[in-house]
């Protein structure tokens, strides 16, 4: 199994307030269809709920300490831990946030495709620092803000150096 983070962040590593992205970037959210149609995604509660439904043409997982928890068309499972152990023998695994499942992930994950935001957010939620010790640029590619895309972004993968 491929586990990957994949989160859209600002310069201060801003990831949503109030349980929304800041942010709309179309081609943010194209690449996002691209990597993950097909796979397998996991996520909080909240996230999920800020999404409204279960992602099409992909197995959703959702995290939740609520026991008696419905989320249509997803498996739900109550940690990060058992969420993993289910979707063992699926290929491609992304974990798609929040917050709190990103810093759980950040120690068992092997890449991490982030989008990085030009520019500084107000917000409660916070994707975590990315250690240069752990985690290596691999991929970078630019794009300046258009009419479509009101900031500047890059797509970053990084991969875990093998210490």
């Amino acid at each position: 199994m491929n586990l990957s983070i994949l989160a859209a962040k600002a310069e201060n590593n801003v990831i949503g307030k109030d349980n929304r992205l800041i942010w709309h970037l179309p081609a943010d959210l194209k690449h996002f269809r691209e990597l993950t149609t097909g796979s397998t995604v996991i996520m909080g509660r909240k996230t999920f709920e800020s999404i409204g439904k279960a992602l099409p043409s992909r197995e959703n997982i959702i995290i939740t300490r609520q026991e008696d928890y419905d989320a249509p068309g997803c498996e739900v499972v109550h940690s990060l831990e058992e969420a993993v152990q289910i979707s063992s023998q699926e290929e491609n695994v992304f974990i798609i946030g929040g917050g709190e499942i990103y810093r759980q992930a950040m120690g068992i994950a092997g890449t991490l495709y982030i989008t990085e935001i030009h520019q500084q957010f107000p917000g409660d939620a916070f994707f975590p620092e990315i250690d240069e010790q752990v985690w290596e640029e691999t991929f970078r590619e630019d794009h300046p803000s258009n009419e479509k895309n009101p900031f500047d972004f890059s797509f970053v993968t990084y991969q875990r150096k093998n210490n």
